[in-house]
């Protein structure tokens, strides 16, 4: 059983809880710290949890782990705080807002401190059932991706995942065109649960190019209410030379170049198979991802994350690599420069490439 204490008491921050809570055979969640006693005497009332405004309290539980999830523009900061202190970090995305903060990250990395970054979506069973697809060479070599599911850096995950430009030794260089349109749309959803007022509001969508060095492209396509919407759809379409993966069906020709087609699953993930709950599992039945995608996935893709923490930090392999997570953190910072400008922007050296 691995230990971890989080920082930090809003939204993001109430997964890991209520994974600690779920599993109780395979996480200790010893503290959570927050800024407030009204928000700690919350959490203790709603999650049961050890909550406290005392880091030592924190430090003195010694911790496995420390799990930062805090406001974006705290997250670099509060997470180098806690690698100085010597715990093995698992921080929120993004890795930082500001180019000096990730080649800082990388620094640290590279001193010995144990950061990873909790990127989940490549873990969601539908996604990631598309992707062993892929990487199984199902439709050929990937060249080109159209990503309208997911926001910045995260999309900047999947689209190097569905290109396989993770595998690359060196990371490519790239280009992005990018501009932003403002739609009015009506608010059907919210975190905190429907809306059916009628209340319309204006909302700005992002599209954009981005070209690598070695030919492969991805065209990005997200509007700011797709995240909580019954009336915006969410799609990924990759293609290469012999077939498409779009959305939860790829098609395909086979050895014989005779046409297929296969059915996405959303069976977990190989290996997490002691993850899987019957909430899960009625979700993933009827579950739609290019609509809605519901806590239950989300949940699920965290806690492999969490499990992953745990053989990090008694040397298995980083739970996804802080070089891809500081390269989602800079493509989502290009982006904004492409939109701010309107000008192509092209990547430059980096240190972590």
């Amino acid at each position: 059983m691995e230990s971890f204490a989080v920082v930090g008491s809003g939204w993001r921050a109430r997964f890991f809880m209520r994974i600690a809570n779920s599993f109780p055979e395979l996480f200790d969640l010893k503290y959570v710290l927050c800024r407030s006693e009204e928000k700690a005497e919350l959490l203790k009332r709603e999650l049961g949890v050890k909550a406290t405004l005392s880091e030592d309290d924190c430090v003195e539980a010694r911790p496995d782990f420390v799990v930062v999830a805090v406001s974006k523009p705290d997250n670099f900061s509060v997470a180098r705080h806690w690698a100085s202190l010597g715990f093995p970090v698992l921080m929120e995305t993004p890795a930082g807002s500001e180019f000096e903060e990730l080649c800082k990250l990388w620094e640290l990395h590279g001193s010995g401190a144990k950061i990873a970054v909790a990127e989940q979506y490549f873990r969601y069973p539908l996604i990631a059932s598309g992707l062993r697809a892929v990487d199984a060479g199902l439709i050929g070599e990937p060249d080109c991706a159209e990503l309208s599911l997911v926001h910045d850096y995260h999309a900047a995950s999947l689209i190097r995942r569905t290109l396989g430009l993770h595998k690359l030794e060196k990371l490519p260089e790239f280009t992005i065109r990018a501009k932003e349109y403002v739609y009015p749309v009506e608010e059907t959803d919210s975190r905190g649960g429907p809306i059916k007022d009628g209340t319309v509001k204006d909302r700005g969508r992002v599209r954009a190019e981005i070209e690598f060095e070695n030919g492969k492209s991805a065209f990005y396509d997200f509007d700011g209410v797709q995240y909580h919407t019954a009336i915006r759809a969410r799609h990924i379409n990759v293609r290469g030379v012999r077939g498409e993966w779009n959305d939860t069906v790829i098609r395909y020709v086979d050895e014989n170049h005779e046409p297929g087609i296969m059915k996405l699953r959303t069976a977990a993930v190989p290996g997490y198979e002691s993850l899987m709950t019957p909430e899960l599992e009625g979700t993933a039945a009827r579950w739609n991802p290019f609509v809605h995608m519901e806590n239950a996935q989300d949940e699920h893709a965290i806690a492999t994350l969490l499990l992953d923490m745990g053989a990090y930090i008694n040397g298995g392999p980083e739970p996804y690599p802080l070089r891809e997570a500081l390269e989602d953190a800079y493509m989502w910072q290009m982006l904004i420069k492409a939109v701010e400008t309107g000008k192509t922007v092209s990547s430059g050296p980096r240190p972590w490439a």
